[in-house]
């Protein structure tokens, strides 16, 4: 999501950050740039004309500081306007309301169902909400089915429903339902449609004069674009919708949607789909998505992961084994296996600032997941005797590990000699050995590249201080050519300038 328009956005900055001046010259074109780019992520051409005016008007404004950087100021104006144009501060729920009564609507294979699921597992885990699940789609009976099916995985109490019933006689007796069994969240899975028809339209309409819901929830796939923004628009005139969940946010839509939903129809997006399973619901931030957009990052949005995923005493109990130099094989194992819960390692590395260029330019670089597979491999293939006294691994052993792995016993070698050296860093920096003098950091780990530096500094990730916890960038420093790990051109190049350099001071000194 967003890529091609963070890739266009990027270079029209580039371009203006050569600038020595900011004039209206240059800011037009920049600005048709800009308007190509949000044209081409499928941005409604009404909100794209309003967005460049305010750009434009607040650009040659008397705002703008003389004598910083024109690109500076430009992605500055962009970004704040990007913010108001993805809905300003994020909307949460009416958490107040007792119970809380949620209609979940929406075109037919928009996501409803399940975002229902994740929507009742996030309020349960995030806001201690005790939910009950209302199948009111009788015209699909899957539907029914996979809500029941989604009850069960979350272990919270479903109306239940058959294909017979009334959809408002469901909604209304669910109501007494939820109130018997002290629950204080209804969820009602609402019926959709291929297109939006007035048979739907009143039945929907009905089911919320008669159950009176705090949110009205239109849930689009960010896939379908400008339709999306079209049939919220046409829902928000029947019902009066107070929300929108995007599902699918994960994919390779262009982002039009999310860009466009705001200013046509007034309502913010609330909630966003970011891959199948029922943890994967987050809140729909603007300030982190603009951030996002413009490749600037989203640290907030992984501490908050983090925190979610990594307990508090795990982190300190590994903490202390990092400082005795006991943190072996099985924990970083342990410790890997928990960072691929937040998501895929490209996703997460592109919310650290700056990181979604470092990749760009990594090329054709192992991506971290594969980079990951294969380190896992290779510690999935040790004893749980060798994995947790590291010591016993002799020539032998190598070999059976080596082979169970299918990588090479050079790889063994490097990922052993590499664990030992980040076990004496990690030491230091932790207080359990003697610091050495000067700045190191964290050596690369083999098939995880060079380590990251303490997240602590960065808003304090539990369980994530200084690596084992964020594994580094895979591919910066040794690269695959031909089965047999080299230096990357970049590295190499350096080495032989370093080279060069020897030579001619041993000619200059031979030559005095």
């Amino acid at each position: 999501m967003f890529e091609s328009l963070q890739e266009r956005l990027g270079n029209t900055f580039s371009k203006l950050s050569g600038q020595k001046v900011l004039d209206e010259n240059n800011i037009k074109d920049g600005l048709r740039e800009v308007r190509l780019a949000l044209l081409e992520a499928d941005v409604n051409f009404k909100v794209v004309k309003q967005f460049v005016d305010q750009v434009r008007d607040r650009a040659l404004g008397d705002e703008v500081m003389k004598g910083l950087d024109p690109g500076q100021q430009i992605i500055k104006i962009v970004n704040e306007e990007l913010i108001e144009l993805l809905g300003g501060e994020q909307q949460g729920l009416d958490l107040k309301a007792q119970p809380l009564k949620v209609m979940m609507v929406g075109l037919q294979g928009s996501g409803k169902t399940t975002s229902s699921g994740k929507l009742a597992m996030y309020l349960r885990k995030q806001h201690g909400k005790k939910p009950y699940l209302v199948p009111a789609d009788v015209y699909r009976p899957a539907a029914i089915d996979q809500l029941n099916t989604l009850a069960k995985q979350l272990d919270v109490p479903v109306y239940p429903s058959t294909t017979d019933m009334n959809p408002v006689d469901i909604c209304k007796d669910a109501l007494v339902k939820a109130e018997e069994l002290g629950c204080d969240l209804v969820l009602f899975d609402t019926a959709g449609r291929l297109h939006v028809d007035e048979v739907l339209m009143e039945e929907l309409a009905t089911i919320k004069r008669e159950c009176q819901p705090q949110e009205i929830l239109f849930v689009a796939d960010a896939m379908t674009g400008q339709d999306a923004v079209t049939v919220a628009e046409s829902f928000n005139e029947k019902l009066e919708i107070s929300g929108v969940v995007l599902t699918k946010m994960d994919g390779d839509a262009r982002g039009g949607a999310a860009l466009s939903i705001k200013t046509v129809t007034g309502k913010s997006v609330k909630f966003v789909g970011v891959g199948e399973k029922l943890s994967e619901l987050e809140l729909f931030h603007p300030d982190r998505i603009a951030s996002r957009i413009l490749g600037m990052g989203d640290m907030m949005t992984l501490i908050e992961k983090a925190q979610s995923e990594i307990d508090e005493d795990e982190a300190k109990a590994m903490a202390e084994k990092m400082a005795k130099a006991e943190f072996d094989f099985e924990d970083f194992l342990g410790h890997m296996r928990k960072l691929k819960k937040l998501g895929s390692m490209e996703g997460l590395l592109k919310m650290i600032p700056g990181m979604g260029n470092i990749m760009k330019q990594m090329g054709n670089a192992t991506l971290p997941e594969d980079e990951m597979k294969r380190t896992e491999a290779i510690i999935s293939s040790m004893t749980m005797q060798e994995r947790r006294q590291p010591k016993l691994i002799n020539a032998s052993r190598k070999e059976r590990i080596a082979k169970g792995s299918g990588v090479k016993v050079a790889d063994v070698n490097v990922l052993i000699k590499n664990f030992k050296q980040m076990s004496k860093v990690m030491q230091s920096m932790m207080g359990g050995g003697k610091k050495k003098k000067g700045k190191f950091g964290l050596p690369k780990m083999p098939g995880l590249g060079g380590g990251m530096p303490n997240m602590d500094a960065l808003g304090g990730m539990p369980g994530m201080g200084g690596m084992p916890g964020m594994p580094g960038m895979p591919g910066m420093g040794m690269e695959e050519e031909g089965g047999k790990r080299s230096l990357s051109k970049k590295t190499l190049k350096a080495r032989n300038k370093k080279k060069l350099n020897k030579k001619k001071n041993k000619k200059k000194k031979k030559k005095r």
